[in-house]
């Protein structure tokens, strides 16, 4: 039977089910990673399974969210996992290294295997071929212990690109198109599979770009096919032997194909608030910039800073506004230095940050109050730089340079400049690169002899308490559409160092949206959230699902959950249910009271309807749980630490 190329690496990983869309399926997991702002509740979490040594073939413990180091917290937390990567078999990329995507992508990403990470844009790896999936920690962990990754069949959505990028347009503006046609939560339940002459013509890291923002589609992954482009890509960095050649059958079938002419593509914008809030930048040129940024994981490879560095050559960034850039990894750094791109965009007067996230998760570099910015990242959620007034646009790097050029959003495609070959550059870069800065593991013997460090900050993750047969919870909250997990969880220099300290950083939880909603639920103590459509948008942040069970959250129900923090909510014990009638939604109010009974026997049945009982307006609604018979076994047990252990795995 004629496979796509999804469907190949999941059939080559399948542990249970059926490859039938909508079904659940667990598959085996090659590779992991983490990032520190998720990894310590990661590696907690995998200390309590005691394990002596990781079993996956490759697991990396990745810093490059909190690096800002405002005081003794980031610094400790760097140095527990550093230690826990010493005691567990893991690589360990210390602070300055780069970007967990852009370096995993360099280093240890190859086709057909794959990858499981503990950050929303893990998808990146699909630009070389892989399966990569963003999950929670918890998933992470248990990957790391060998267990299976469990799923729903995706759906698969073919992308035929045809015809080349034309000057001024680039692989952002792809994804950007994609975004305008999809929306944020077109891609629920899918897998994106990029193919035709387009795709062909697309570099790594332009494959990379477009895989990486399909986390804002809310797809479970994106996947290109791997070929002498990935070939040639993987030999540059001494791992062609790890090739392979991986493509769709010619009669391989898709849910549907979207076609998409390269060369007939213009500049694009995804407005505030929202990466599907898409328009022409001819259309919205003229508008003031303040700030420009270039970086993050979907666009910090060396091409991306050499089209910058072309466009600004012999120039200066305008006098009103302020630029900067992030270079995706530190072989991307040296690689710049180099071939002169580092000391072109210094002249020009922008200032080099740290090769990590940084402004993308607000931490650091923030516009000011209520700020034009342009930023090559994957997200503009309000209040996401770190102001709240802000004004975020993501665009392409040649977008952001023009604008850092003219001082208003300009359309690249009117300059002329050429994109120089760096390939003989970032091979240096990649000679320089190769030191101490990434850690390998240790022997078993060595590791056993490791001792974990833990500061004052580091906090057990806490237990989930079963929900009970009968519950009567207060609406401690009502949201609308699109929540974001930045608004349940916000990120910032701020909140960051708290990420191993649950009992504190759960003092933020909400406050976004309702700077009273701590104190409200402790008050409770036990409570229940109503939402709107695609609630728990955007990152992976497991937080978002942990601070609200710590705080008393048992319930959420809303029209529609974002696939990870729908699986984040049951691996914590909150059961994630879903309005039969979304017309129901505006039929409650926040401060209504809410009964459910007969919960523990719903749970170890097969029925998908409950019903909820308004005891404050004497009215009932009907609900859903979407859920497997391990999801609910699990939400029975009261989450998925509680059902590993009673399962003695």
């Amino acid at each position: 039977m004629a496979q796509t190329v999804t469907e190949k690496i999941i059939a080559a990983h399948l542990l249970d089910g059926t490859m039938n869309p909508g079904e659940n399926i667990a598959i085996r997991i090659d590779q992991t990673l983490t990032q520190d702002a998720t990894g310590t509740m990661a590696y907690l979490q995998f200390e309590t399974m005691g394990l002596d040594r990781i079993k996956t073939d490759v697991s990396v413990s990745y810093v490059d969210h909190n690096t800002l180091q405002e005081d003794w917290k980031n610094m400790d937390d760097h140095r527990y996992l550093q230690s826990v990567a010493a005691k567990y078999g893991l690589w360990f990329s210390r602070p300055g290294n780069g970007i967990c995507h852009q370096v995993h992508l360099e280093r240890f990403g190859l086709p057909g295997k794959t990858l499981l990470g503990s950050d929303s844009h893990t998808p990146t790896g699909g630009g070389l071929g892989m399966l990569a999936i963003g999950a929670g920690g918890l998933d992470v962990a248990v990957a790391m212990g060998g267990g299976a990754f469990h799923l729903v069949m995706p759906k698969i959505i073919g992308v035929r690109l045809s015809g080349a990028l034309t000057r001024g347009v680039s692989a952002k503006d792809v994804i950007l198109e994609v975004l305008r046609r999809e929306t944020v939560k077109g891609g629920v339940g899918a897998v994106y599979e990029y193919f035709g002459d387009g795709a062909a013509s697309l570099s790594v890291p332009q494959r990379a770009t477009i895989t990486n923002m399909g986390a804002e589609l809310g797809a479970t992954s994106s996947v290109f096919p791997s070929d002498s482009v990935t070939r040639e890509y993987l030999e540059d960095r001494g791992r062609g032997d790890g090739w392979i050649e991986l493509s769709a059958d010619p009669d391989a079938g898709y849910d549907h194909i979207i076609d998409i002419d390269l060369s007939r593509l213009k500049p694009l914008a995804a407005q505030p608030h929202s990466p599907d809030a898409v328009a022409p930048v001819a259309d919205i040129a003229g508008i003031p910039v303040d700030q420009v940024v270039i970086g993050s994981c979907t666009n910090s490879s060396l091409d991306d800073l050499a089209a910058v560095a072309e466009i600004m050559k012999g120039r200066t960034v305008a006098p009103g506004v302020s630029a900067g850039i992030a270079p995706g990894s530190r072989t991307t750094l040296l690689a710049a230095d180099k071939a002169g791109i580092l000391g072109e965009l210094i002249r020009s007067g922008f200032r080099i940050l740290e090769s990590a996230c940084g402004p993308c998760i607000g931490m650091g570099f923030a516009p000011k109050s209520g700020g034009v910015s342009l930023r090559t990242f994957n997200r503009n959620f309000k209040g996401r730089s770190g102001t709240a007034d802000a004004q975020l646009y993501l665009v392409s790097p040649e977008t952001a340079a023009a604008a850092a050029l003219t001082g208003k959003i300009s359309d690249p495609a009117l300059l002329d400049f050429s994109k120089p070959d760096t390939r003989e550059f970032m091979l240096e870069g990649l000679a320089l690169a190769a030191d101490g800065m990434l850690i390998a593991p240790l022997p078993p013997e060595e590791a056993a002899r490791v001792a974990i460090e833990r500061g004052p900050n580091i906090k057990p993750c806490p237990v989930p308490v079963p929900i009970g047969d009968g519950v009567s919870l207060e609406v401690i909250l009502k949201t609308g559409d699109n929540v974001t997990t930045d608004d349940i969880m916000p990120a910032g220099a701020k909140v960051l160092p708290l990420r191993s300290n649950i009992p504190e950083i759960s003092k933020f939880a909400f406050a976004r949206l309702d700077e009273n909603f701590w104190k409200r639920a402790q008050e409770a103590g036990s409570s229940i959230i109503v939402g709107g459509t695609n609630y728990g948008q955007g990152s992976s942040r497991e937080h978002a699902a942990l601070a609200p069970m710590y705080l008393g959250i048992k319930i959420v129900l809303v029209k529609s959950f974002a696939r990870i923090h729908k699986a984040n909510l049951i691996n914590y014990g909150i059961l994630p249910l879903v309005f039969s009638d979304p017309a129901d939604y505006g039929k409650i109010r926040q401060g209504d009271t809410l009964a459910l009974s007969g919960i523990h026997g719903f749970l170890e049945g097969n029925g998908s309807e409950l019903t909820v009982t308004n005891t404050t307006k004497n009215e009932s609604y009907r609900v859903l749980l979407e859920a497997d018979t391990r999801d609910r076994t699990i939400l029975r047990a009261g989450g998925l630490i509680p059902y590993t252990g009673s399962r003695g795995a």
